[in-house]
């Protein structure tokens, strides 16, 4: 059992600690402390239940559904190119942060972003429900719902741990020209994966 559940929280780990575009949506939402407990709950329940779909053998149908996985990374690459513009866009008028933060400060639109980030994301199934799902048949029964557990830890721990630690860089991005790093940075980031996505495709 503790076997089980710490391979399942080290390799939940060392898939979800990888910089992408749900890491680095938590990351600004954590600096301007904007619905941080809610948009990281509904993060680790996501990657929870995914987890869960996985390890009870669903994996394998995902797997087989070629079509399925082809519409989530068109919709997702197309989602991630609109939000590069956004970043970009706001790297443009980084003293203009305080009137984003009002603009763009609804819980509403926050969690419409955060789970498109969490679902329009074909690694996310890839990660969750057929390699973490595929590897829990390594393990039978009780086992195999600790190696589950573990795995479902590992996004809690981090999503929160993000989430909340992003206020200890709140020194750094008191100037406007922190901010647009920021989000040139993660402008590149999505549009890197909406590239690489496409190129997926093709």
């Amino acid at each position: 059992m503790l076997n089980a559940s710490l391979s399942g929280l080290l390799l939940g780990a060392s898939l979800i600690i990888a910089i992408g575009a749900q890491n680095a949506f938590i990351l600004r939402q954590g600096l301007l402390r904007k619905h941080v407990f809610v948009l990281c709950l509904i993060c680790a329940l996501s990657d929870a239940t995914l987890i869960a779909v996985g390890v009870a053998g669903l994996g394998t149908l995902i797997a087989q559904a070629p079509a399925l996985i082809n519409a989530v990374t068109i919709g997702g690459a197309l989602f991630l190119a609109a939000y590069a513009l956004i970043a970009f866009k706001r790297a443009l008028h980084p003293t203009a942060m305080k009137a984003a933060e009002i603009r763009d400060g609804s819980l509403g639109a926050a969690l419409a972003a955060c789970l498109a980030f969490t679902f329009l994301n074909p690694h996310v199934y890839l990660d969750t429900v057929v390699l973490l799902g595929g590897l829990s048949a390594a393990y039978e029964g009780s086992a195999r719902f600790a190696y589950g557990a573990g795995a479902a830890v590992a996004s809690f721990v981090w999503f929160f741990g993000l989430g909340y630690g992003a206020r200890l860089l709140e020194p750094v991005f008191a100037k406007p020209a922190a901010w647009r790093v920021l989000d040139v940075l993660i402008g590149l980031v999505m549009a890197l994966l909406a590239i690489s996505l496409v190129q997926r495709l093709l």
